[in-house]
This record gives structure tokens, C-alpha cells and sequence, in this order.
């Protein structure tokens, strides 16, 4: 592949990567699991506690798993790039693809191309069978405000993969990028992020952006749960800090050798 523009043949070439790793049906797997899973269990816990409930929402029974089944499209997207360098195949890519942003690119398009597919699949999957487990308590694909959440939440796993491409780039290890991302996305969305000390720098990290975006934060006005942006401003947060680590893997990686 001796081509330096883009062409299909280098996202053609990616798939293929893809699909011989061995890491990557495990890892798409777990999403689903996860998501699936753990959805199934929060909406029985809602449904046999409903008289306790605090403000219940079928919504965020329906999606609150998948803030833990995106810890599998991160890793995927990590050991995407990271695996290329612990392999040292990534000299052979960037040979047959000489001109690394093409290569870049065609990665990046690639991955974010499967968690996209899997993110459709798994968050419907995920809300259907969560809301069956609701019973009486559930509501509909087509409810008002279910649409919205449900393409918010694909968007956020699809956009939290890529972002993770980009950190794996930059730091050139599956091992370390994943250090700093995996306690930054569990610990953020499931605690440090709700302390209101420290709640007005964290609240703008991408996982609680994501939370606002897939509608399963509080209100605005809330002053433990709520973020100081609506919808709108999440995807504006998540898309910037994406293209971040975008242009901070496309930089280390036209800038260092392999």
C-alpha cells in the first residue's frame, strides 16, 4: 500500500487489524455485558425498592449501566492504537502507509466506526431490556425525552472510544493509558465527581459531560447531582476534549519515531 492519499484501502487495512486482534471481540463483548448486565440489575433493584425511590426515573434505569459498560469501548480503543506499538507492527504500518496522518486517520475512523455500531446495538439492547425488568414502572423507546437520551448515550460511547485513541497515541502504551483512564472514568462518575468541592472543575471532565448528555444527571438547579450546562453544552465538552486528544495523538505521532 504505497499510496499516500487516503483511500479505502487504509481503512480496508485497519478493519483487518481489527478483526485479527484478539483483544477486540472480548472487549466489545464486555460493553454489551456490562451494560446489559448490570441494566438488568439496577431496574429490578428500582422496581423491588420503587416505595423508597427518590425522584425515580425509568431513564436513568434504563442507561445508568452504560457509565460502566464504556470502561469496554475504552479499552478497545486503547489496545486499538496500543497494541501496535507493544507489537512493534507499528513500523510496518507506518511503512506501507508513509504518510502518518493518513494512517492516523484511517485508524481513528475505523475504531470509531465499530463503537459506533456496537454503541447502537448495546444501549438499545440495554434500555429495552431495562425497562421490561421495570414492569409496571417502565416507559417507552418513544417517550418523550427517551429518543434524545438514547442518541446521546451512543454518541458519548462512540466519542469516549475515540477520545481514548487519542490519549493511547499520545502515550505510545496500552498499560499506561489505561492506568489514567480507567480510575478517571470509575471514580469520576461514580463518587469524585458529586463532591462539591471539588464538583466545579470535575463537572466538566468528558464522563460527567456524558452523564448530562444521555439525560441521567440531575437537574441544573440540584446542587449535588445538577451541572452548570444543559445537553447542548455536554456535547460541546465531549467533542472538545475528543478532538483534544486528537490533535495530541496526531502531533506525537507525526513528531516521535515509531
Amino acid at each position: 500500500m504505497t499510496n499516500t492519499a487516503f483511500s479505502p484501502a487504509v481503512l480496508a487495512s485497519e478493519w483487518i487489524k481489527i478483526r485479527t486482534v484478539r483483544s477486540t471481540a472480548w472487549t466489545l463483548a464486555l460493553t454489551c455485558v456490562l451494560s446489559i448486565g448490570l441494566g438488568t440489575l439496577v431496574a429490578r433493584g428500582l422496581r423491588a425498592n420503587i416505595d423508597h425511590a427518590v425522584n425515580f426515573d425509568p431513564v436513568f434505569a434504563g442507561l445508568y449501566s452504560v457509565t460502566i459498560g464504556q470502561l469496554g469501548l475504552v479499552v478497545f480503543g486503547t489496545l486499538l492504537v496500543g497494541s501496535e506499538y507493544s507489537s512493534g507492527t507499528i513500523r510496518t504500518s507506518l511503512a506501507a502507509v508513509p504518510r502518518r496522518g493518513v494512517f492516523f486517520a484511517g485508524k481513528v475512523l475505523s475504531g470509531a466506526l465499530v463503537a459506533l455500531v456496537v454503541s447502537v446495538a448495546t444501549v438499545i439492547v440495554t434500555f429495552v431490556v431495562a425497562q421490561t425488568a421495570l414492569g409496571p414502572y417502565r416507559t417507552t423507546i418513544g417517550a418523550a425525552g427517551v429518543p434524545t437520551a438514547i442518541v446521546g448515550a451512543c454518541v458519548y460511547l462512540t466519542l469516549i472510544c475515540v477520545f481514548s485513541m487519542g490519549v493511547a497515541t499520545m502515550l505510545r502504551s496500552s498499560a499506561i493509558s489505561l492506568g489514567i483512564l480507567l480510575p478517571l472514568l470509575l471514580l469520576g462518575s461514580q463518587g469524585l465527581g458529586n463532591v462539591p468541592a471539588l464538583k466545579s472543575v470535575l463537572q466538566y471532565l468528558p464522563d460527567q459531560a456524558g452523564l448530562v448528555l444521555m439525560h441521567i444527571s440531575g437537574p441544573q438547579d440540584d446542587p449535588r447531582f445538577g451541572h452548570d450546562y444543559g445537553p447542548w453544552g455536554a456535547l460541546m465538552i465531549l467533542v472538545a476534549w475528543t478532538a483534544a486528544a486528537l490533535v495530541g495523538g496526531h502531533f506525537t505521532l507525526c513528531r516521535r519515531d515509531a
